[in-house]
This record gives C-alpha cells, structure tokens and sequence, in this order.
C-alpha cells in the first residue's frame, strides 16, 4: 500500500475505496483497515470527516519542516553518542562503513554507477549513529520522522546524484559523516550536535537542485503527493 502510494498511484486528496482496494491488493478489508490507519498516523494519508481515508498532500514547507525534525533527532543522537561513548572500539562500525563510502566514491568518480550501493551504506550510516545514541525511545522517534519519504537521509539523492553537482553535495555529505563520527570519538558532545544538524540541511540544497529540474523531481519518492511550486 504503501508503495501504491509513493508511486503516485492516486492523487492527493483522492478518496481511497477499501472494497477495490482491498480487491486490488488481495487482502480482506480488515488488515487493509489497520494499514490504512497505520499509514494515516504516519502523514501518508488524511482521515475524512465522514470517515475513509485521502491521500496526503505535502508542500514544500512541509519538507523543510520534516528535514528541520529530523535534523534535530539526529543532533540529539550525535551529542548522546559522544555523552554515552565507553570505549573507542564502539566506534568500529560506524568507522568501517565510512570507509565503504570513501572507496564506493572513489570508484564513483571513476564513473562507476554506484548510487544503489551508496544509498545503502548512507542509510547504515545514519542507523549505526543512533545505536551509538544508546536511546530506544530516540530511534521510535526518528523511525515516525522518516517514514515521510522526503524527510529520509536519502530522499533527493535519486534526483541529482548523476550530475556533477549532486555527486558534490555526495562528497560534502561524507565529510560531514567522518566529521561527526571524529566528533563523538573526542567526545565533544556540543560539536557533535551541531555538525549533525547541519549535515541534515544538506538536503535542502538537494532539494533546491531537484526543484530546478521537474524530471528530477519526479524520482523524489512520494513526489506525487507533493504540490510542485508554480514558480518552478
């Protein structure tokens, strides 16, 4: 269902019908129920007055905002990882990964197409900063921020990242990851909260570049849920 929806497979503000629904994904109204109400809670979906549910409309505020929360979680996890920080060998991990960048980039400027590989190691990367956090109830938070699909580490690297100036916010993006992670090992609890919010606004610069370029936009996921400014 939910891909359905990121798909662009109904408008926003159009009625979702459960018996063709349900019909369509071959599952009985029942469980159809509990997704739907699973992704109204999540943003993808609005309940009517009348009951049922529409599809969401997002605007591009609503990504600034949902890129604004999610920065400040993932501060909040980079300034508790440097609190919780025991032993240097925790940071092992996270360390090996950023390593798996610097070579998957490295071949990528050699014009290896490498973005499939690259949006897995930047999700492991931003996973492996909240178990570094040591805060179950800080991941459920940030777990409810992403599951807006523009509000995700991730979201506008479809839309740029093969073109020279996408690969270069790529390549700031990593210097912030190895900035970060050197931040937690001093232990520098404020340096650390500080370079993960501002590693998080890197999308919005992502953001203005898909802008600028409407077939770009529409590899954005849920980029049919978004209204598109009309000065674009």
């Amino acid at each position: 269902m939910r891909e359905l929806l990121l798909r662009g497979a109904f408008r926003p503000g159009e009625r979702l019908r459960e018996i063709p629904l349900a019909a369509r994904l071959k599952v009985s109204r029942t469980p159809l129920r509990l997704v739907l109400d699973r992704l109204e809670q999540e943003g993808l979906l609005a309940a009517r007055p009348t009951g049922g549910f529409v599809a969401a409309e997002f605007t591009v505020n609503d990504i600034h905002d949902g890129i604004e929360i999610r920065g400040m979680l993932e501060g909040t996890a980079a300034r508790l990882a440097a609190e919780r920080l025991e032993k240097p060998e925790e940071l092992e991990p996270v360390r090996t990964c950023l390593g798996r960048i610097d070579r998957l980039l490295q071949r990528w400027a050699s014009g290896t197409d490498a973005l499939a590989r690259y949006i897995t190691l930047n999700e492991e990367f931003h996973e492996l900063l909240l178990d570094l956090a040591k805060s179950p109830m800080l991941r459920r938070a940030v777990a409810r921020a992403v599951a807006l699909p523009f509000a995700s580490p991730n979201a506008f690297i479809l839309g740029h990242a093969q073109k020279k100036e996408g690969r270069e916010v790529v390549m700031i993006s990593q210097m912030h990851h190895r900035a970060i992670v050197d931040a937690i090992a001093n232990r520098e609890t404020t340096r650390a909260e500080s370079l993960a919010r501002e590693h998080s606004r890197l999308a919005r610069t992502s953001l203005e570049m898909v802008l600028k370029d409407k077939r770009a936009f529409t590899q954005v996921p849920g980029a049919s849920l978004i209204k598109f400014p009309e000065a674009v």
